[in-house]
Order: C-alpha cells, then structure tokens, then sequence
C-alpha cells in the first residue's frame, strides 16, 4: 500500500468544529483564541490539531515566558486515517511554528481520567515534566467546567461570573504534563525538569490518541505572531 499523502494547512472554524464535535471525546470547542491547522491525507479531510492560550492565563510564566511565546496543543481530532497520529501532530507543531514567530514553547496534557497517557507526546520526543496539580470544576448548565469559563470565560452568563462560587465544585486529578520546547536555550531550560514517561496502565477512551474511527484530541487567514487572535 502506497504512503498516504499527508497536507496540512489552516482550516475553517466549520471544519475544526465539525471535526472536534465528532471526531474528539470532549466534543466541544476549546475556549478562543484558537489557532486552527487542518489535516488533509489523500484529498479527503481527516480533522485538524488545535493550539490555544489554554485554561491556564499564566500557563508561561513557569518558565518566565510571556503569553507570546507560549502556547497550549488543545485538539488533535481526527477521523480514520492511514498516517500515525504523532506524524500528523509533529507536522502541525512544525506549520504553527514557521508562522509563528517568538514562540518558544508548546505544552500539552494527557488526562488519564480518560485512560491517557500522552503516547503521542511520547512517540514525538516531548519532555514530561509530570502531573499537573488538581484542579476544581464546578457545575454549570449541566455540564462541569474549569473556573475561567464560569468566572471569566467567553461562555459564562452575567450572573454566573458574579456568583460562581455558590456552584457545585469538584476536585479533579492532574492531568500528565508534555513540554516541547522550540529553541535551544528552552531545550537546556527545560532539560532539567524531565521525567520518566508515564506508562500506559488502561486502554484509553476514544480520545487525543485514538488513531481510527474517532479520535482525540478550512482555509483560514495565517495567525498573527503566536495567538494574537
């Protein structure tokens, strides 16, 4: 069998949200500003790998970043597809960079209430810094979401940002911690911080790593330097 054809290239809001909506075990959108990279393989979209800022607003300061030169894998959501998943995620970590100028570092987590691990992270030389602290989530409109979106976030209702304390919380786990730094005074930075990767202990839920069916994890204007959206 030939080897597919892989392009990758800015996609729609249409078709990342189609393809999340499907293809993605959370079936929703990741807070904006988001920066979309669609997948193509053999003509025929198989879904995209999302960036964003994050839930966490100081998500760089760790590693004495600014907001800038930070950014957070969010989404990779595909449908079936030939090519492995860590082949068309390392491609789009590449794309973003070449249009982003000052970034430094990309970070991703595995959440293995989900049955993750962060395989792909693994399969694609990411740094594993470790768990991530617990976080609380609290129970809006019937679903349960991190503190930004209800205290400040796009899709919290007037009354909900005044009194988002009152609501029902939760303490969830954290979640496994991926770094990959994109420069090589980052890689000495962050060098030091490395940890043995997590191993599999589950099979995982149809998520970032599933690489058929549905999975984890549009012709667009070219982002601005590093999610200036």
């Amino acid at each position: 069998m030939n080897k597919p054809v892989l392009r990758l290239d800015w996609c729609t809001h249409e078709a990342a949200k189609y393809a999340v909506e499907h293809w993605h075990y959370s079936k929703r959108m990741p807070m904006p500003p988001i920066v979309r990279v669609g997948a193509w393989e053999d003509g025929s979209f198989i879904g995209c790998v999302l960036f964003a800022r994050g839930a966490n607003m100081n998500i760089g300061a760790p590693y004495r970043l600014a907001a800038t030169e930070v950014a957070e894998l969010v989404r990779v959501a595909l449908t079936t597809h030939r090519a492995p998943v860590s082949r068309v995620m390392s491609i789009a970590c590449k794309f973003l960079v070449r249009h982003s100028p000052g970034l430094r570092l990309l970070v991703s987590y595995a959440d293995p209430a989900e049955g993750h691990h962060g395989g792909i992270y693994q399969a694609c030389g990411w740094v594993y810094e470790g768990p991530s602290g617990e976080a609380t989530q609290f129970l809006h409109e019937g679903r349960w979401k991190h503190q930004r979106e209800v205290s400040a976030g796009a899709f919290g209702n007037p009354n909900t940002k005044r009194n988002w304390q009152s609501l029902p919380r939760r303490k969830m786990p954290g979640k496994h911690k991926y770094l990959l730094p994109l420069d090589d005074a980052m890689r000495t930075q962050i060098a030091p911080l490395a940890k043995p990767y997590p191993k599999k202990v589950q099979e995982p839920r149809v998520g970032k790593s599933s690489s058929g069916g549905t999975t984890t994890g549009e012709g667009g204007a070219i982002p601005t330097p590093t999610l200036q959206l």
